[in-house]
């Protein structure tokens, strides 16, 4: 049975909610995300849905804050102990702040997991990363310096300033940007994931960057952001930009040329992994150990590390040659 249930926590919306039926013995695993309405998540959510129509007796909340914070994501999280949700995956908004409250979640008896942007080892049980964090920054800078044969001035465009998925990427891309050529790092600003901000931050890199060549953006609202400002600008073709973005966001900035390239994995797979790991880990079939394996369902399996992190999936390089086939997809 299918069940899919959106949850927009009372303090944040006045008292709107809506909760589909559930019967009582199903398992309820909450999804919860950096903020609702970000289309990079509601992909996700219906990856939760497939993990819990294949299992049977499971039902999804799917909640988050409106805005990127801890703060909103500290008071769902609240919540969801008070109803006693069996397990709660978590893409965190800041990997240390969430803790406590995570912490608490786990006394209680609820399974904890972080995916995409992960909590620190002593607020979860395990963390899902959708690809390897190496692989993710040598990629996104190589995007840029894959175009920029005579190399230039980059910049990176980041969600927060302490969204850990972000700060990692970036760390790994700077390890490896001395290998491209010419290639030059010149700013880091922060967009928070909001799309007016990102713009605006766009804008200012080009304003204070008059030789700028490529903009990185390692998040889905920052690139489309970007791009857009790129062209409003008039500078699609003279300022490259790259990043991750979902296909049917990024489509036009393709067509358009304000992007040769960008990369993604599924995000319909990363929340069905999510879904059916924390599935395993709840109903006691797997246990998060270093060097162990917990289960994906058709994705076959994830190995832990002495962290107790593993990754999902390599991540996937989108162009013209091949959007027209996913943007209808995702």
């Amino acid at each position: 049975m299918k069940k899919l249930t959106t949850l927009l926590t009372a303090g944040l919306l006045g008292g709107a909610m809506a909760i589909s039926p559930a019967h009582a013995d199903d398992m309820r695993i909450a999804l919860v995300v950096k903020a609702l309405g970000i289309g990079f998540f509601e992909a996700a959510a219906k990856g939760a849905e497939e993990a819990a129509a294949e299992l049977g007796g499971v039902e999804i909340i799917y909640t988050g804050p409106t805005d990127t914070t801890a703060e909103g994501q500290i008071e769902v999280i609240n919540s969801l102990i008070a109803q006693k949700v069996d397990a709660i995956a978590i893409s965190a908004n800041d990997q240390d702040a969430l803790v406590p409250a995570l912490k608490k979640a786990m006394n209680r008896g609820i399974t904890v997991i972080s995916w995409d942007s992960g909590v620190a080892p002593e607020g979860r049980q395990m963390h899902l990363n959708p690809s390897s964090n190496p692989l993710i920054g040598n990629m996104i800078v190589k995007m840029a310096a894959d175009h920029l044969p005579d190399g230039g001035d980059v910049a990176v465009l980041s969600a927060s300033a302490t969204a850990t998925n972000q700060n990692i990427w970036i760390e790994e891309m700077n390890k490896v940007v001395g290998n491209y050529e010419g290639i030059n790092v010149v700013a880091t600003v922060y967009g928070d994931d909001l799309s007016d901000k990102s713009y605006r931050e766009a804008q200012g890199l080009m304003s204070s960057h008059p030789d700028l060549k490529a903009i990185i953006a390692p998040t889905s609202v920052g690139i489309v952001a970007a791009a857009q400002a790129v062209s409003d600008a008039g500078k699609a073709g003279e300022i490259l930009v790259t990043g991750l973005g979902l296909p049917s966001e990024m489509a036009a900035h393709v067509d358009s040329g304000a992007s040769k390239s960008f990369a993604i994995w599924n995000p319909i797979d990363l929340g069905y992994a999510a879904t059916m790991i924390s599935y395993n880990l709840a109903k006691g079939e797997a246990t998060a150990a270093a060097g162990g394996e917990i289960g994906m369902g058709r994705l076959g399996a994830v190995q832990l590390s002495d962290s107790l992190d593993g990754a999902m999936a390599d991540p996937f390089v989108y162009d013209a040659s091949n959007i027209n086939d996913f943007k209808e997809i995702f």
